[in-house]
């Protein structure tokens, strides 16, 4: 396991076509930034760590203002470490910790990972949920589906025939996945949410509060297959709900936006849904995305690291027998991720970040 040191840039930079337009008349600043998704991906969140810690421990600071923080699986878990203390770096870095010390052994039941995964949203929350709630700076939005059919069992071969369904699917339209589930948008109550209207799938709007914020945010990280659905969900309708990434991998939405819609994410696409990832013709919208800014690790800074990659799911099996070593490789890539946001910060003061800008999903 040895690291390439390169000389290339740490970070990629992608933006729609009226985010380019503004940032080349205004400048990347912080007071034009009023959306901020973050993407399912597992542990590729401790991959970029450092830019999150950049990104809302520095940057956004620097002018407070009301912003959406909308998220899925981990990215709704990320929101919550930012938002539930005054200082978002501490609950970044515990949230990395925490993820890093997980273990599942060989055979452990979805039942058992279930109770595990409580425990650490348990240990990040400590008794911060008001202060989520009621964040002066950020409003969270979690993302989770509502399953339908063969989706709605809870594990055995129903569920394995509804996701065999639900791939198939699909291939042959993205649209038509819908039969299978349908989308869970979390939140205080408030304002409307920046979107223009959800039309492409049934879309259930859920009060967030004290009694169901915790099984939102165990909801939107609920992988089929690997943890159990979660059916006590106070204030949603009757249902099973599971991981908000399934349908809103990496959050293709209609933003609306006057500024920026920054976006801190492990890769320098935009993938609709989780069974997209092999579909290279599938990507997000360009109008949908047109006032977002993609801030990514570069292939030179991947090349740069343990594995030639960010953390995923594969190393529990890759160091099945050996979690110091994976803990050792987890951790080492959280110290590199440092470099994203120092590079972010330079950026943003040498004002050189326009001549790395390219248009996204090309």
């Amino acid at each position: 396991m040895v690291a390439i040191h390169t000389a290339g840039p740490a970070l990629t930079l992608r933006a729609g076509s009226d985010a380019i337009a503004h940032l080349r008349e205004h400048g990347l600043r912080p007071e034009d930034v009023d959306i901020v998704p973050g993407a399912a991906g597992g542990p590729k969140a401790l991959g970029i760590n450092g830019l999150d810690q950049a990104v809302f421990g520095d940057f956004l600071p620097r002018f407070r203002r009301p912003r959406t923080l909308i998220g899925a699986s981990i990215g709704s878990w990320r929101f919550a470490a930012v938002t539930r203390g005054q200082d978002p770096r501490d609950g970044l870095a515990h949230l990395a910790d925490l993820y890093t010390r997980q273990r599942f052994p060989k055979g452990i039941t979805s039942k058992e990972v279930s109770r595990r995964c409580m425990d650490m949203l348990s240990e990040l929350l400590e008794d911060r949920d008001q202060h989520i709630l009621h964040n002066p700076d950020y409003r969270l939005v979690v993302v989770v589906i509502r399953s339908r059919g063969l989706m709605a069992r809870n594990g055995g071969m129903g569920l394995g025939l509804g996701l065999a369904g639900l791939i198939g699917t699909n291939l042959l339209s993205r649209r038509a996945t819908g039969l299978f589930m349908e989308r869970g948008l979390v939140y205080p109550d408030g304002e409307p949410l920046p979107f223009s209207e959800l039309n492409d799938f049934t879309t259930h709007h859920i009060s967030l509060r004290a009694e169901n914020l915790r099984a939102a945010l165990l909801a939107s990280a609920a992988i089929p297959l690997v943890l159990d659905g979660v059916t006590e969900f106070p204030g949603a309708p009757d249902g099973v709900y599971r991981d908000g990434g399934m349908l809103d991998y990496h959050l293709d939405l209609p933003y609306q936006s006057e500024g920026i819609v920054l976006y801190p994410h492990f890769t320098d696409r935009v993938i609709p849904g989780w069974f997209d990832k092999p579909l290279r013709w599938r990507n997000g919208d360009p109008k949908r995305l047109r006032r977002l800014l993609l801030v990514s690790p570069s292939r030179d800074y991947l090349a740069s690291l343990p594995h030639g990659k960010l953390p995923d799911r594969t190393d529990f099996k890759h160091y099945l027998d050996d979690d110091a070593g994976r803990e050792a490789y987890w951790r080492k890539a959280v110290a590199e991720s440092q470099r994203l946001g120092d590079e972010f910060l330079e950026l943003v003061e040498s004002g050189k970040w326009e001549e790395r800008l390219k248009p996204i999903n090309n």
